[in-house]
């Protein structure tokens, strides 16, 4: 359907018609639908009503033009029925679990639903457009990984999705290859489209990355359009490639608005809904325009979000969004990663930067004696002119470094990020901007030069690290300040070395929860402190937060896969 900015809705009148929310032809549309095609919304829960009742010819002034494009004959979207190969058919119940379970993978459907398709380890067995299994030979993908096994049949078989796992784990091909698979499955599109899919990603590198995994698994299609909207870049030029018509879009959720608004594009046709990385985008504010462009969407629709973490804004989402989703989780989801060897050292502030290049300077000079490329590092700061210093620092030491933070151009960023991953330069000095969603193959070596505030955010930086089964390596510098992370990254070491689940805070709700027990730690310290003075008192200390209490500080503290070094 086309889009009305809030501000004009007030002044439509809705019409009492027949119709639902597309004026298309009904008889096309239900002999194509598929068992598990849905209304992902009824729009009961929305106060939207003025909207979803409207023929997409009846909208006016910034919407006119995307209304005549669509001109109310927009075909509905097709739901083919899609089944993997017979082999896959034939397996028992049995052995469905004992597939997830060697892939450790986690599947739940709310009861009164049908079961979860069965997972796939080939893909081949997917039963897939020979154009994608073309490509995916062509891309070198032998086998689907945990998290593609077992989504990629969800979202081929049209069902919603809730997908959680580890960064680095493959999810981008989990909903790239079946959102390529769906759109061709629809009617043609035609110039002056809008998409038949869309993706909403939080930040303009991770829109680019998924962009090009897109392209990657669709360049045998030579009709196959994408278009990537994102702030920071030539508007005019994204209005020029939306109004060509295009399959699938890729965008952060502001931008898509603003083309919505100035009627340059139209949701009329959109039938396949990604939100990834859907946790960094509600915190970092994104939530009106989620909820903007989610309420707006054609009644007919599927939706799959994914997210490294479950919060509770998340399980929010969710309900409202998505119709009986499976959910699937694979692993620990964000917990440390068991092969990144994780060191902490403790430094004044004013000895960061010194310590720093001591210790890039020493892995330059081991490299060049084992005849070895210096290993790709990142390395995390906080504020943006700290990483243009910390940058040209390194570069006066003789070493290759590039910064990239929201305070550069998109060309500077792109730039960076190209001369990074082609290993023209092999130091990035970074803010949280390259903390989710990067993927750049290599990276050996992180470096929190500055520790992060929560411990959601370390599992992201080091993520970037010890991807796809590969080791690695990541190295913090902490100071006082970082007592109450650091005590949290020593728990969720210790908890991955004995089994044991790691939990802490994400999302916002949890996050409050999370200072609360910053300020008990700090109660906990005192009351301590106050019974090594007095002797034997009544002061205790509560039993959950003894383990925060070290009993005592060193200089150097490391933890190699999971275990501390002595």
């Amino acid at each position: 359907m086309s889009y009305v900015p809030p501000h004009l809705r007030n002044s439509i009148t809705t019409k009492a018609t027949s119709t639902t929310a597309l004026d298309c032809n009904t008889d096309y549309y239900s002999n194509l639908t598929s068992p598990f095609s849905h209304s992902n919304h009824s729009n009961s829960n929305h106060n939207n009503t003025s909207i979803s009742n409207i023929n997409c010819n009846n909208f006016s002034s910034a919407s006119s033009n995307a209304a005549r494009r669509s001109s109310g004959n927009a075909p509905y979207p097709v739901f083919p029925q899609w089944n993997p190969s017979e082999r896959v058919l034939r397996l028992k119940p049995e052995q469905i679990e004992e597939v997830r379970l060697r892939l450790s993978v986690d599947v739940t459907v709310a009861q009164d639903s049908p079961p979860a398709p069965a997972p796939i380890e080939s893909f081949t067995d997917m039963c897939l457009h020979a154009s994608i299994i073309k490509d995916i030979a062509f891309h070198e993908y032998t086998s689907p990984t945990c998290i593609q096994a077992q989504s990629m049949p969800v979202a081929l078989s049209g069902r919603d999705l809730l997908g959680c796992a580890e960064t680095g784990s493959g999810k981008t091909a989990a909903f790239t290859i079946p959102m390529i698979q769906h759109c061709l499955a629809q009617p043609p599109v035609q110039r002056g489209d809008g998409p038949l899919a869309l993706v909403l990603a939080p930040t303009r590198e991770l829109a680019q990355q998924i962009e090009k995994e897109v392209k990657a698994f669709s360049q045998s299609l030579e009709s196959f359009k994408t278009a990537i909207v994102v702030g920071g870049t030539n508007i005019a030029e994204q209005r020029s490639a939306l109004g060509a018509g295009v399959n699938v879009v890729v965008a952060t959720p502001g931008r898509f608005i603003d083309h919505l608004q100035q009627g340059n594009t139209s949701l009329c046709r959109i039938s396949f809904v990604v939100l990834d990385e859907a946790d960094r985008m509600l915190d970092m504010g994104f939530e009106p325009k989620i909820r903007e462009i989610m309420q707006n969407l054609p009644e007919k629709h599927q939706t799959l979000l994914f997210s490294a973490t479950m919060p509770v804004e998340i399980e929010a989402l969710a309900q409202e969004y998505l119709t009986n989703p499976v959910q699937v989780k694979v692993g620990k989801v964000s917990s440390p990663a068991a092969n990144v060897s994780q060191i902490l050292e403790k430094v004044s502030e004013n000895e960061k930067i010194d310590r720093l290049l001591a210790l890039l300077v020493e892995e330059d000079t081991q490299a060049e004696r084992s005849a070895h490329p210096f290993p790709l590092t990142i390395v995390f700061v906080e504020r943006k002119t700290r990483c243009d210093e910390v940058a040209e620092a390194l570069i006066a030491q003789g070493l290759q470094a590039v910064a990239l933070h929201g305070g550069r151009s998109q060309s500077e960023r792109e730039a960076a990020l190209h001369d990074f991953r082609r290993g023209h330069t092999n130091i990035l000095v970074a803010t949280d901007v390259a903390s989710r969603g990067l993927d750049v193959s290599g990276v050996a070596h992180v470096v929190n030069l500055d520790l992060p505030k929560t411990m959601e955010d370390y599992v992201h930086r080091i993520g970037r690290t010890g991807r796809a089964g590969s080791t690695g390596r990541a190295t913090s510098f902490y100071t006082d300040r970082d007592t109450f992370l650091v005590t949290q990254i020593r728990k969720a070491i210790a908890d991955v070395e004995s089994g044991n689940t790691v939990a802490f805070a994400t999302g916002k709700v949890a996050r409050r929860k999370e200072r609360e027990a910053a300020a008990a730690q700090k109660d906990a310290q005192i009351a301590l402190s106050k019974l090594a003075l007095m002797g034997p008192t009544s002061i205790s200390v509560e039993d959950k937060y003894k383990y925060m209490i070290a009993p005592s500080m060193f200089k150097k503290e490391g933890v190699a896969d999971g275990a501390w070094d002595d």
